[in-house]
């Protein structure tokens, strides 16, 4: 009997039989109030009736129209749907399935660009699983080990991880910058760097975000060297941190921006967006693919678009995302064993440590596991010892309120089966 993959383990056992909004209802009958939102997926919540007519009536009218073919409707809307959040500069686009394919996108284009072969990740980071990707990542070696030699020309610096470190903010950015610059020094060189890639926030790699000082000095060592700066907001794109985009959070603007995720309520669609005259750098033939760009997945993103904006999911998330990171704090204040909450918008996490200062894995584990007792579905991440919290972006504040009860019920009952 043919069987799924026994590697594919599921982080909770919930089979589902239908999800609305920001509840899964599972085929025994149980109602769930989902806080992973597919990992950040669901943006606009679980089958929004706007989105899933919108895909409806796609697939009535064409499914699969391949773009370098024969182009069709609901992509040229889309793209100029992203125009209208995009920063100004970034005025091209191409589209492709996931994640991983689209940081690949943009990495092969900032080679193409710059003629240089080098491209400076930064710990902690998660880019993807595909070979190239995987050896961007940083965040666990779950993604990269067992299939070497990885992709060449990647070289890590540090990521300004104050609590991690055990100091100040400042501290800890001053700290990554001196050594990244000793790493163009020593490494790689500038005529060697074609780009920095960095998360706004470090999505698998614990929920911290980037800060916005440390976001500028790579901004000023980009330009003053010739390097381009990607920022992969697969994770934090789409109003997930409480603005549209993660980097708005400071002043600066990317040369390369990728996206994901959110974009199309949990169709598959990525995107790489850059000004046109660094996209036409691109070589004839590296942009492409069979499913890119596909029909009822852009008119999904299009609808997505539409629930956002007018739904004002971005500025819901801001103010529900203040009201999760309040309720987190009170929790943790009850709990030792909480060091750190952190997060911006709907991108909340806990961290659990241990009295000797090291990742309580032990513990996360037992919260997110009691949780599934209080019919609430969460996630880990980090070094295994985070609990990360990401309701849709049209959760209520009555949902929030909700899920705050739940979680503090299971960080009660977690910590006291893990002591």
């Amino acid at each position: 009997m043919t069987a799924l993959s026994p590697i594919l383990t599921q982080a909770t056992p919930v089979v589902v039989d239908h999800a609305e909004g920001c509840w899964i209802y599972g085929t025994d009958g149980r109602r769930h109030l989902d806080f992973t939102a597919g990992i950040g997926v669901t943006s606009t919540g679980h089958c929004h009736p706007r989105v899933v007519e919108a895909a409806r009536a796609q697939i009535g009218s064409v499914i699969h129209a391949q773009y370098t073919t024969v182009m069709h409707r609901p992509l040229l809307e889309l793209t100029e749907k992203l125009g209208e959040v995009l920063p100004a500069a970034l005025d091209s686009v191409f589209f492709t399935n996931s994640g991983s394919e689209a940081v690949e996108a943009a990495v092969r284009l900032a080679r193409m660009a710059t003629g240089r072969p080098n491209i400076i990740a930064f710990a902690g980071g998660f880019h993807g699983r595909t070979v190239a990707t995987a050896s961007l990542t940083s965040s666990g070696t779950k993604f990269s080990a067992g299939f070497a030699p990885l992709m060449a020309g990647v070289h890590f610096a540090p990521f300004p991880a104050a609590y991690r470190y055990g100091w100040d903010e400042d501290t800890a950015i001053d700290f990554a910058l001196r050594e990244l610059d000793q790493l163009l020094q020593t490494v790689s060189s500038v005529a060697d760097t074609a780009a920095l890639l960095i998360e706004p926030v470090l999505g698998e790699g614990g929920y911290i975000p980037t800060p916005p000082r440390f976001l500028a000095g790579l901004r000023e060592r980009a330009d003053r060297h010739g390097i381009l700066l990607i920022l992969d907001e697969v994770q934090t794109g789409v109003g997930r941190t409480g603005r549209f985009w993660g980097h708005q959070h400071s002043a600066i603007t990317p040369d390369i921006l990728v996206t994901a995720k959110g974009l199309a309520s949990g169709f598959p669609l990525s995107a790489i967006a850059a000004p046109a005259a660094l996209m036409g750098k691109a070589w004839p033939g590296s942009q492409g693919g069979t499913y890119g760009g596909n029909a009822v997945a852009a008119a999904a993103a299009c609808a997505t678009l539409d629930v956002v904006r007018e739904e004002n999911l971005v500025e819901n998330a801001c103010a529900r995302g203040d009201q999760l990171n309040e309720l987190l704090r009170g929790i943790a204040a009850e709990h030792s064993r909480i060091g750190d909450v952190r997060g911006l918008g709907l991108m909340q996490a806990m961290e659990f440590t241990g009295a000797d200062g090291q990742p309580d894995v032990a513990a996360a584990q037992a919260v997110q596991r009691a949780a599934l007792d209080e019919d609430l579905l969460l996630l880990t991440c980090g070094a295994g010892n985070v609990v990360r919290v990401i309701p849709a972006l049209v959760v209520s504040a009555d949902e929030v309120a909700e899920g705050g009860r739940r979680l503090a019920a299971a960080v009660a009952s977690g910590l006291g089966v893990s002591e």
